[in-house]
């Protein structure tokens, strides 16, 4: 008999509801025996953009076989498509508004997409704003005790995508206040320390490897553990002294 493989689930459902509960709910109705592993579910309400970060920078240290649920979906019962993406040995399922694209260009690239379209695998009455439990929990529920992928639905060619980070956008702002950066420090080498223009000031900030390496309250500049430039404080809050949040832009230069 062949191994369940584990679902992986992320939404900006919240803490304080029921909707989180009822998904795996669903999922222990259909698919007993398989884990499911909770990444967030707080992330911004209705920010794609944000949980498609998460999922990025989250799912490739998953080994192959993970089925993964994602639903950051403002676009809830209206004509946006119900999708599932195979990539690098793994499933998503989730809404076609481009949340799930970058994580499967960092699983090696998409390799199929189906549209959700069997009623045999979703439950049978579907609340048009609760696909969540509906929809995509049975799906991956279906999925993870090996349903075959050509049995979800017809092949999509042309899911939605969403715009490519610019440099200096700032990518995300962690629990911290910690602020990421879309810049490889790759892109700053043989530089000690940067620029860094926000809120109408300008700030020298050391590049080094941790926040310890300089003294406490200090802004430091180093490579996070997505490999991207970060910006912090030692001890402190990045993004309050910067004033800064997810979707600025910063001025980058090396500083001589």
């Amino acid at each position: 008999m062949a191994i369940p493989r584990r679902i992986t689930f992320t939404t900006d459902y919240g803490l304080a509801d029921g909707f989180v509960a009822a998904c795996h709910g669903v999922i222990a109705g259909i698919a007993p025996d398989v884990p499911v592993v909770d990444v967030s579910h707080l992330v911004p309400p209705g920010d794609v953009r944000r949980g498609a970060l998460v999922l990025a920078q989250t799912l490739p240290w998953f080994p192959a076989g993970t089925v993964h649920i994602a639903v950051v979906d403002p676009g809830v019962g209206t004509a946006r498509r119900a999708i599932v993406l195979r990539a690098g040995g793994h499933l998503l399922v989730g809404p076609d508004n481009g949340l799930l694209l970058w994580a499967a260009r960092e699983l090696g690239g998409v390799r199929e997409i189906r549209e959700i379209a069997d009623p045999a695998l979703t439950l049978a009455k579907v609340s048009r704003t609760f696909h969540g439990r509906d929809v995509f929990a049975p799906v991956a529920a279906h999925l993870a005790l090996g349903t075959p992928v050509a049995e979800v639905g017809p092949v999509v060619t042309d899911p939605v995508r969403l715009p490519e980070p610019v440099p200096g956008e700032v990518l995300a702002v962690d629990h911290f206040g910690n602020v990421q950066l879309a810049y490889a420090v790759s892109d700053f080498a043989g530089v000690d320390a940067l620029w860094i223009e926000a809120g109408g000031h300008t700030y020298r900030v050391p590049l080094r490897s941790t926040f310890g390496d300089v003294p406490s309250g200090e802004l430091v500049g180093y490579e996070d553990s997505a490999e991207l430039l970060a910006i912090s404080v030692n001890g402190g809050d990045a993004a309050r002294l910067l004033d800064l949040r997810a979707g600025d832009r910063v001025g980058v230069s090396p500083a001589t």
